[in-house]
């Protein structure tokens, strides 16, 4: 398949302009880590293209979807379904896709929660995930700028980030009440 036939049914697929946007900023950015840090720049787009797939499902599309598939789900996902997004779209990207490579859809399962072992890919999608120019939180240049140098330590600075922005968000919304 062509990469512009690839991306036409991304599109059509996702069903949305802005989260299909998304994606190819997603693609854009991991494709960049992957030159820079020695990674395979088309496994790094394609899992940068392909790792929303399952994003806009309902929580109780992505719980039956992934419980149909077999897929365990944790208490965490239990509560907060869109977590089953990242492993139901590996899952999507094989059946829908035809994606076979492991390092490939790995890096699609891994890109929200992260994983304890990960390889450079699966950090590169994560980083380009949380880090593409449409987000718009004060630290990502710098931590962008940081995933260009260092992986690992961009890893650890983008999730010690994102954990005080989700306990900030979890004040607010508690001092709302």
């Amino acid at each position: 398949m062509t990469p512009v036939r690839l991306e036409d049914r991304v599109r059509e697929h996702l069903g949305q302009e802005h989260r299909y946007e998304h994606s190819l900023r997603v693609a854009q950015c991991a494709e960049e880590l992957a030159l820079r840090h020695g990674a395979d720049p088309r496994k790094a787009r394609l899992s940068g293209l392909l790792h929303d797939l399952a994003r806009l499902y309902s929580p109780e599309r992505l719980i039956a979807e992934s419980e149909a598939r077999g897929l365990p789900i944790d208490e965490d996902e239990r509560a907060h379904p869109v977590l089953l997004h990242a492993r139901l779209g590996a899952a999507l990207a094989r059946e829908l896709f035809g994606v076979e490579d492991d390092a490939v859809l790995s890096a699609i399962a891994k890109h929200t929660r992260g994983a304890p072992a990960m390889s450079a890919l699966d950090k590169i999608v994560y980083l380009a995930d949380s880090l593409e120019p449409g987000r718009t939180f004060a630290e990502r240049g710098r931590l962008w700028d940081l995933a260009l140098e260092d992986l690992d330590a961009a890893m650890l600075e983008t999730q010690r980030e994102g954990a005080e922005r989700r306990a900030r968000k979890a004040e607010e919304r508690a001092s709302a009440r």
